[in-house]
């Protein structure tokens, strides 16, 4: 059986002692009902249907079971499974009718009410941070910054953890970035995902009877005494389920978190209402970022909805074989109450023991960009809360994501905007750059774009001198947003998520190579789907990328071929069809115009290409006897274009060779083109090639032949 870890809102490893449970740790109220019953099993391999309900499971029909030759049962998945799960999940539901929902007014309207709870809490905070602020102050002016640098990160982490789950999960953040946090700070901030205090256990078990409306000896054969993580919103508890022997991890919420969460939340939407009104220099909606975070966190409370998106985001993403999503048993969830299977496996930054495993901290980390992007970019549904108590790598080599409550969704128009806004960016297509901001929502319609296309030149000529391996992901967005905060920008919370995803991906990266850039690993993943995708918007960008001037730039689909290959979805079959498909549509008119032109340079090419080559090994009197006394060459034309053509043959060929040395490759690809070629359209426009090949390699016949001096191919 895989047993890994879940997370409390983050986890972490841990042993869990076989044998009998101490019940002289519970609480009183339970000792006496469980203190026979709550003791280790040791399962056996059983003939029974798994059952996630705590009624005994009823026997399966006769179809569904057969008999071997040894007597043993035979147990097939039931159609009707998938009906419990759903009432078990309807039921789920109903037990969470009454969670709380962010809402800035009646945040407003109860803390309003209670201004010396709020005055309070202003200055807890204002002298926590302020004490730690004066402090390094000090160290850098008397020069012990750097010796001091394991207090002041202690320090940090406890104020962190005083100042409670607002301020815990702000640290989560920081713990991920080493490119912000010196090492000592990154440490001691990392124990903020699952090292945090507990809540006394008797709440919790008592909780659950509550929540659950069940004794907590009839849900579970076994439960750990005391928590095996918690962190700002919960903590976990492992055990085993009574009636199917699953091990599970049972997260259970924290008494009182809503009241302190929403307590912050007034405080610091009021200090975005002051940034709104007096920070001229940043121009986005500060209260509605603060909103839409709120209303994230509020969500995390509500451990039915977490489970809802679990399930989704398994549908969507577990399909890849290194990737990891646990299973919700609904019947024993609930609004403050989350049961999932239990998960055992090493957090990403821990590098070591994670190599001990036999895996690759990288390997892990490509997967969880690939991931990622798919959750970015493909179905637009991703986990907003990334960080290494939430992705742990299994001992089998797989990525687990655990944690969902907080998630967010990318709307359809702006995924396709950020991949078009990658090539406009290759294009260094500044204009083009300053549109997309209106697909991704950035500006509204009637901001005239024109002043920010220098802005973008200056900043992103000098970023693009760097190949794509080299460029940093922070950098580029630190440097864009010194661009963005000069013009009317408004950033959507959204966008402001993805930015945190993809940094925290990044950081995490950097434990294990300070050299790793998320955009080279992401690249392969932009070029496949250009070069798949039917998607009107990213087939024009293809498009746009492969034709510029009225010429085909092979050197760029070259690459897209090269870098899409890396990415193990890539399909030769897929690529190009999307293109071929515009190309013979009522619409493709002038794409047609530009592929005639580009068929008749590469025929060209390959022809007098072919006789410059073969006109190296004929011997030199033959030659003279031939070409007229004519030493030089039989075409007249420069070196300069005679290389260009061998290089256009060339360019062809190695893209041809790409296609075929594919994994998926098969003659059989060329089928779907050889029937579109028996279309009119295709007839007509195959005439057209060769009318302009048979007329411009007659011309090029009659100028060798009267030996004018050509001009440079078209």
């Amino acid at each position: 059986m895989v047993t890994v870890m879940v997370s409390a809102s983050s986890t972490c490893s841990s042993s869990w002692t076989r044998g009998s449970i101490p019940i002289s740790k519970l609480n009183p109220s339970f000792r006496t009902r469980t203190r026979t019953r709550l003791t280790w099993l040791n399962p056996q391999p059983r003939a029974a249907l798994v059952e996630a309900s705590p009624p005994p499971p009823p026997p399966p029909p006769a179809a569904a079971t057969s008999a071997p030759r040894n007597g043993s049962v035979k147990v097939l998945a039931l159609p009707g499974d998938r009906a419990n799960d759903l009432q078990a999940e309807t039921r789920a539901m109903a037990r969470a009718v009454n969670a709380s929902v962010y809402s800035p007014q009646l945040v407003a309207s109860k803390y309003g009410s209670q201004p010396f709870k709020v005055v309070g809490r202003t200055l807890q905070i204002l002298s926590e941070l302020g004490s730690f602020g004066l402090k390094l102050f000090l160290d850098q002016r008397n020069g012990v910054l750097e010796q001091n640098r394991r207090i002041r990160a202690i320090e940090l982490r406890t104020i962190f953890t005083r100042l409670g789950p607002t301020f815990v999960k702000l640290g989560q953040g920081l713990s991920t970035r080493p490119d912000i946090c010196p090492p000592e700070f990154l440490e001691e901030l990392s124990e903020l995902q699952d090292g945090l205090p507990t809540f006394p256990d008797e709440e919790a078990f008592a909780c659950i009877e509550k929540e659950l409306g069940q004794s907590i000896d009839s849900i579970f054969s076994v439960i750990s005494p005391s928590p095996i993580a918690a962190a700002s919103l919960g903590q976990v508890y492992k055990a085993r389920l009574k009636y199917s022997g699953k091990l599970v991890a049972v997260k259970v919420q924290r008494p009182g978190i809503e009241e302190a969460i929403g307590l912050d939340f007034y405080l610091i939407r009021g200090l975005g209402f002051l940034i709104n009104k007096y920070v001229d220099i940043i121009t986005t909606d500060v209260v509605a970022l603060i909103d839409e975070f709120a209303r994230r966190v509020f969500q995390e409370l509500n451990y039915v909805q977490e489970g809802q998106n679990a399930r989704r985001f398994k549908k969507l993403y577990a399909d890849k074989e290194d990737i990891f999503v646990p299973d919700v048993f609904w019947d024993y969830t609930s609004a403050k109450v989350l049961t999932m299977d239990w998960v055992d496996g090493v957090k990403l930054n821990e590098q070591e023991a994670i190599e001990r495993q036999g895996l690759k901290v990288l390997d892990l980390v490509n997967a969880g960009i690939q991931c990622s992007l798919r959750q970015l970019l493909e179905y637009g549904y991703f986990h907003a809360d990334p960080h290494p108590g939430n992705l742990l790598a299994t001992p089998e080599g797989k990525l687990a994501f655990l944690d969902f409550g907080m998630m967010s969704e990318t709307p359809e128009e702006a995924r396709f905007a950020i991949i078009g806004h990658v090539v406009h960016l290759v294009n260094r297509d500044y204009e083009a750059m300053a549109q997309d901001y209106y697909a991704l929502d950035f500006l509204s319609t009637d901001v005239d774009v024109s002043p920010i296309v220098p802005a973008l030149r200056n900043f992103f000529d000098d970023a693009l001198n760097y190949t794509v391996s080299e460029l940093n992901f922070k950098t580029l967005v630190d440097g864009l947003g010194n661009v963005l905060y000069q013009y009317p920008f408004n950033v959507p919370a959204y966008y402001a998520l993805i930015l945190r995803s993809l940094t925290v991906l990044e950081g995490l990266a950097l434990y294990a190579d300070p050299n790793f850039k998320v955009l080279a690993a992401s690249y392969p993943y932009f070029a496949k789907r250009l070069l798949t995708d039917p998607n009107p918007y990213l087939r024009d960008a293809l498009i746009e990328l492969l034709f510029k001037d009225g010429k085909f730039r092979w050197n760029r689909l070259e690459n897209l071929l090269v870098q899409g290959r890396q990415d193990r979805d890539f399909s030769a079959k897929e690529a190009l069809q999307p293109v071929l498909k515009v190309l013979l549509s009522p619409d493709g008119e002038d794409l047609r115009t530009l592929v005639i032109k580009e068929a008749v340079r590469v025929s060209e090419a390959f022809t007098l290409g072919t006789i410059s080559e073969t006109y190296r090994y004929v011997p030199d009197f033959m030659k003279t006897l031939i070409f007229n006394g004519n030493a030089n060459g039989p075409l007249i034309m420069t070196e300069t274009e005679m290389q260009s053509m061998i290089e256009v043959r060339d360019q062809v060929l190695r893209v041809w060779g790409l296609l075929r040395s594919s994994n998926d490759f098969d003659p059989a690809l060329l089928l779907p083109i050889i029937q579109v070629l028996q279309q009119p359209e295709a007839r007509r426009l195959g005439g057209r090639v060769a009318g302009g090949i048979t007329q411009r390699l007659a011309a090029r016949f009659l100028q060798q032949l009267l030996r004018v001096p050509t001009t440079s191919s078209t």
